[in-house]
């Protein structure tokens, strides 16, 4: 399919799963807008490759997703330099562990500002040009913790089952606006990060990789296969399509099995 003449803004895309969005819309045809934090130089050689690879404009904005007033500054510069967004893909998000009566208020009320308000100031600041247009599409990465629980993650699992009940809000309203809006459920995502977790792990306890990867992946999932953020990008992509254009206000769990236990 192409995306040809479409803008993408997704958020938390300077790595990660952010970055695997981009990277599959923009082979999609769709112009893009990263979002995220890092070193400035590292950010501009990734905007030069996607471009260079896919023939497309890549834009990029700082704005902190915690930050309200950011979100909307960052929706008005867009729509300035480049458009307004067509496809707004809310997948900034921050994580910490602790049992509930250890959890400190200031990480609940960051991974809350961030994993929870970010996604509906997101959606608050480029609904009403996906209205306009007539056609819109946002996806909302929430996760296998939107729909079940671990324990130690009071936070990030309350944010993440927000974030469904959020996705199935904004689907009802704009059913008949040309609109749809979904949440994505990952579950184990091999990014840079967690290779670099499954590396120490091996390192500490004088294993393999890949034995910490099967120990790692199989505690919750019955496949024993980690997702990756290509992945992913192929699924917002579909979304993206018109084969998808009556699916909305759905929770699409991509998660080797994770929640079918």
């Amino acid at each position: 399919m192409s995306l040809n003449g479409k803008l993408a803004l997704v958020t938390g895309s300077t790595s990660g799963i952010g970055l695997g969005i981009a990277r599959a819309l923009a082979a999609a045809g769709a112009d893009v807008m990263l979002n995220g934090f890092g070193e400035q130089a590292r950010i501009a050689a990734i905007r030069a490759e996607i471009a260079a690879t896919h023939g497309v404009e890549v834009g990029y904005n700082g704005a902190d997703i915690s930050k309200p007033e950011q979100i909307a500054a960052m929706v008005a510069e867009c729509a300035t330099s480049m458009r307004s967004p067509d496809i707004w893909v809310n997948n900034a998000g921050i994580q910490f562990t602790a049992n509930v009566e250890d959890f400190p208020d200031e990480r609940w009320d960051q991974i809350i500002a961030v994993n929870l308000s970010g996604v509906f100031f997101g959606m608050k600041a480029t609904i009403p040009a996906m209205k306009a247009k007539g056609w819109g599409r946002i996806i909302n990465i929430a996760s296998a913790h939107g729909l079940v629980a671990s324990a130690q993650k009071v936070a990030y699992v309350a944010a993440k089952h927000g974030v469904i009940g959020m996705t199935k809000v904004a689907a009802i309203e704009l059913a008949n606006q040309g609109v749809t809006v979904n949440a994505i459920c990952p579950g184990w995502v091999l990014t840079p990060l967690v290779e670099k977790q499954l590396q120490e792990r091996a390192a500490r306890d004088a294993s393999s990789v890949a034995k910490e990867t099967l120990a790692f992946v199989t505690e919750k999932q019955p496949m024993a296969q980690f997702t990756t953020p290509e992945q992913i990008g192929g699924l917002a992509v579909f979304l993206c399509s018109d084969a998808a254009s009556t699916i909305t206000g759905a929770p699409l769990s991509i998660d080797g099995g994770w929640v079918a236990q």
